[in-house]
């Protein structure tokens, strides 16, 4: 701590911080623990981020040769609709992403129209 002068509560703090250390140390040598500092390579910390980071997105697939009709197009969707939402009502908020933007995906393809992202300028 840097001030010009110690305030009765940084010295309560110090003090409480010294009682902590004295204690541990006694439970350390009690134990016949050395304490150690965690060594870790950069890139094992690094690749676990990028692991957490990645998703791989479901390949596209046409959609002229799997609907033959307007109302099988409409059962994929409401299917697609349903499991959406139990997706997120299991909280895998990034599977019922998914399913929307499939079902988004088939609505602009009905429509011929690329899907542009709603509510956004």
């Amino acid at each position: 701590m840097y001030a010009d002068r110690a305030t009765d509560s940084m010295r309560t703090a110090i003090d409480e911080t010294n009682r902590r250390r004295a204690r541990q140390t006694a439970y350390n040598e009690e134990h016949g623990i050395t304490p150690q500092s965690i060594v870790k390579q950069i890139d094992q910390i690094l690749s676990s981020v990028y692991e957490r980071d990645y998703l791989t997105p479901a390949p596209e697939r046409g959609t002229a040769e799997r609907f033959r009709t307007q109302a099988e197009l409409d059962a994929h969707v409401q299917s697609l609709k349903e499991q959406m939402k139990a997706a997120a009502a299991d909280l895998d908020f990034e599977k019922a992403a998914a399913l929307r933007d499939r079902m988004r995906a088939l609505r602009g393809a009905e429509t011929g129209f690329p899907r542009v992202a709603e509510g956004r300028s």
